[in-house]
């Protein structure tokens, strides 16, 4: 059978376990099709790069599919009904991921690096760094009539 990866985006204002539930819901979806979820990654609340439906952060949750593509049309046939849910992605892949996934992992990756003390919330102000960066003094401002002029020019 065809091999999935499964994302979808749940509003920031549902509760945990109403994206359990939903995740629940769209397991039921693929063992009634005859395919099987073999694995399920709830990656939590995270940022959103931009606004979408007046939402700036969702629930994201990972599935990943063994099933026929029907299968995967129903899930999102009801994934477009749910108002909890923003956004979805279907991906077909060859193989499953094994262990946890990239976001996971990066995940785990910054709660060592918080944890060791390091990394870039550690005092100071981006004035502080030495090097490269400082451009030096660019002049005085011009006058919104300067550049008026200058465009003439």
């Amino acid at each position: 059978m065809p091999l999935y990866e499964h994302v979808f985006l749940a509003r920031q204002d549902a509760s945990p376990q109403q994206v359990e539930e939903l995740t629940t819901q769209m397991t039921g979806i693929v063992e009634q099709g005859g395919g099987k979820v073999v694995k399920t990654e709830n990656w939590g609340v995270r940022s959103l790069t931009y606004r979408m439906n007046k939402n700036r952060k969702a629930h994201f949750v990972l599935l990943n599919i063994d099933g026929p593509s029907a299968v995967v049309a129903e899930i999102e046939r009801q994934e477009r009904i749910s108002e909890d849910v923003i956004r979805y992605l279907t991906v077909r892949v060859e193989e499953h991921e094994e262990g946890p996934s990239a976001m996971l992992r990066k995940v785990d990756r910054d709660r060592e690096r918080d944890d060791r003390g390091g990394g870039f919330r550690e005092g100071g102000f981006r004035g502080d760094r030495d090097g490269g960066g400082f451009r030096g003094d660019r002049g005085p401002r011009r006058s919104r009539d300067d550049a008026e002029t200058a465009v003439e020019e």
